[in-house]
């Protein structure tokens, strides 16, 4: 969790012991619990009202998916499995007879 292994756990924790002393750091860790549930309740109190606005189209909405990152990765994912199947129609065509002219499309010219 946040790249944070055993040995900087244990630094914080004596970092924290030598700063506010071994009376006050249960006082702390328990004001620290309490404002991380009460972000994790905003967080989903706004996730819901975001779905509920956008409407039943966004019912599975997830907050991750708002992330550029994602959305470009989808995006260029899709990119590429269109052109796999490009590949692949292209492979499925017959080739062409002798004397057989290739097919001409006036509007695309």
């Amino acid at each position: 969790m946040f790249g944070v292994g055993l040995p900087e756990m244990i630094t914080i924790a004596l970092v924290a012991v030598l700063v506010f002393g071994p009376d006050r750091l249960p006082d702390l860790a328990r004001q620290a619990g309490r404002m991380a549930r009460q972000l994790r309740t905003f967080a989903h109190a706004a996730r819901d009202e975001l779905r509920t606005e956008l409407g039943p189209e966004y019912a599975d909405l997830q907050l991750r998916d708002l992330d550029p990152r994602v959305i470009v990765r989808k995006h260029i994912m899709e990119a590429m499995n269109e052109e796999d199947d490009v590949e692949q129609s292209k492979r499925r065509q017959r080739p062409l007879h002798e004397g057989e002219a290739p097919p001409f499309d006036l509007d695309a010219t």
